[in-house]
């Protein structure tokens, strides 16, 4: 018999949500310049939290004046100086972690457990690791070494960096974007997703709070046309960007020719391989956060799950023996393992997906649950049955479904990873080191876990390959994105 919880939300009275937000410019918080807002919503129950300035080009025009006038002074700070701000932001982060989670989970739809223990502990660890390098880079080693084997060239900021977050975890795309910016030197104009535009301008009053300085850090909750100004702008001389591959293209083509610096770090169909001796409990646990932490809104999910033939029975039956155990419903009850989906857009997507991996043939499953009457919600959804032509072994689903595959040998399960456009995660389950090694060393994928999956570290570059983007965040690489060397 599955256990009796009683319910244990979190108080939503320790965050207090203004009924209007403005755009953050050059310190201030200001409407935008043809008036135009729209509203931001709770995925889980639909209720209005809040009413938001929608930028413009004209806002975004001002908020790049604002940071090309702030770089002047914030690049000339020596770097100890820099890292004041950085840490006192990261300590804020953390005396105000219970509020910023509330919210995000308010404003995102994903559960209370996971902003309070994965993101705001994150968000406020990628502060302080980066305030830890502002006065280091010098020393770094980026650029030519001297024939006295020294560092290379002196590594300088390269001036207003233009970024562009998703919504699937926006306080922490936040994070791995700003705090290499500022560290190195840089000034930022970002924009946060629409969907979820909350936590940044929470963010942009702990920058007040912090004292940092007028215009260094500028928000503009918007639309896709913001973003697309944002990239467009002449005077951006860096663009980051989280998202789809799709924006991720257009942003490519955009950028072409002007010198500007990027990073893009897009979609995935992460690949998790488990061989027939790995710990099968283990590797459940392994296989649910995979892909059902954040309702699988995750770009590096595992949502291919490549099982050895012989343990095929065996896992799955304990896979779908753990998934009936899954608590779908109320983001800000503590006991809940899956939210809600982050928009009516998304889970349209979701939806089509599913269903298209059963017209062509796949068979699919989910466990007994009911899901809420109001809000955006999708049952935890198994595939087996599935092969490498499918749709859903292909197309990034973005949602908590999984397609299981299987395979006789390392070459096949190597082959079968590979076999995707993108390439940005992976994970490996056996007991032998030896395979370990020999397998993550084939897989064309950026990050791969073993024994584990969806492990963050600061300290840990993030990035991938082929349609997954390029360039790297996060660690000593997160810095070199930001600076001219």
């Amino acid at each position: 018999m599955a256990f009796e919880y009683a319910p244990a939300p979190e108080s939503r009275s320790v965050v207090d949500i203004a009924p209007s937000y403005g755009l953050f410019i050059d310190g201030e918080f200001t409407d935008a310049a043809d008036g135009k807002v729209f509203k931001t919503v709770s995925p889980a129950t639909e209720e209005v939290l809040s009413e938001v300035a929608r930028a413009g080009a004209e806002d975004v025009d001002r908020a790049v004046k604002a940071a090309r006038k702030a770089f002047v002074k914030w690049s000339a700070l020596p770097g100890a100086e820099r890292a004041k701000y950085l840490f006192r932001i990261a300590r804020i982060i953390q005396e105000r972690s219970r509020e910023l989670a509330v919210l995000e989970t308010l404003d995102n739809g994903k559960p209370i457990r996971e902003t309070r223990d994965a993101d705001l502990p994150l968000v406020a660890a990628h502060f302080f690791y980066y305030a830890g390098w502002a006065d280091k880079l010098d020393h770094a080693g980026f650029g030519r070494r001297t024939t006295e084997g020294g560092g290379g060239a002196h590594p300088r900021p390269l001036g207003v960096a233009g970024q562009v977050i998703p919504w699937n975890f926006p306080l922490l795309m936040l994070a791995w974007k700003i705090a290499p910016a500022l560290a190195t030197g840089n000034t930022v104009v970002l924009k946060p997703a629409e969907t979820t535009p909350l936590s940044a301008l929470f963010f942009a009053d702990i920058c007040r709070q912090a004292g940092l300085p007028r215009g260094v850090v500028n928000i503009l909750p918007g639309y896709g046309d913001a973003g697309a100004a944002l990239v467009a702008h002449e005077d951006v001389n860096k663009v980051a960007f989280t998202g789809s591959t799709a924006v991720g293209k257009a942003i490519a083509r955009e950028i072409a020719g002007t010198g500007k610096r990027v990073t893009l770090e897009l979609g995935g169909k992460g690949a998790n391989i488990v061989f027939d001796d790995a710990p099968i409990d283990q590797a459940v646990e392994g296989i649910v956060t995979g892909i059902f932490f954040n309702q699988g809104q995750v770009c590096c999910a595992g949502s291919r799950l490549l099982v050895q033939e012989s343990v095929q029975d065996e896992l799955l039956d304990s896979l779908k023996r753990r998934l009936a155990t899954l608590r779908v419903g109320d983001p800000l009850d503590k006991n809940t393992d899956l939210g809600a989906i982050n928009s009516a857009e998304q889970l349209a997507r979701i939806t089509a997906l599913a269903d298209a991996g059963e017209a062509e043939g796949a068979e699919r499953w989910s466990p007994a649950c009911e899901l809420p009457s109001s809000g955006y919600w999708f049952a935890p959804t198994l595939f087996t049955n599935v092969t490498q032509a499918h749709t859903i072994a292909r197309d990034e689903i973005f949602g908590p479904v999984l397609s299981v595959l299987t395979f006789r040998t390392p070459e096949e399960a190597v082959a079968k990873a590979n076999n995707t456009q993108y390439g940005l995660s992976a994970g490996i389950w056996t007991e032998k080191g030896s395979r370990i090694l020999a397998v993550a060393g084939k897989l064309r994928a950026g990050v791969v876990w073993a024994n584990t999956f969806n492990k963050f570290d600061p300290t840990s570059p993030f990035g991938g390959y082929k349609e997954s983007g390029y360039g790297r965040e996060g660690g000593r690489h997160g810095l070199e994105a930001y600076l001219d060397v």
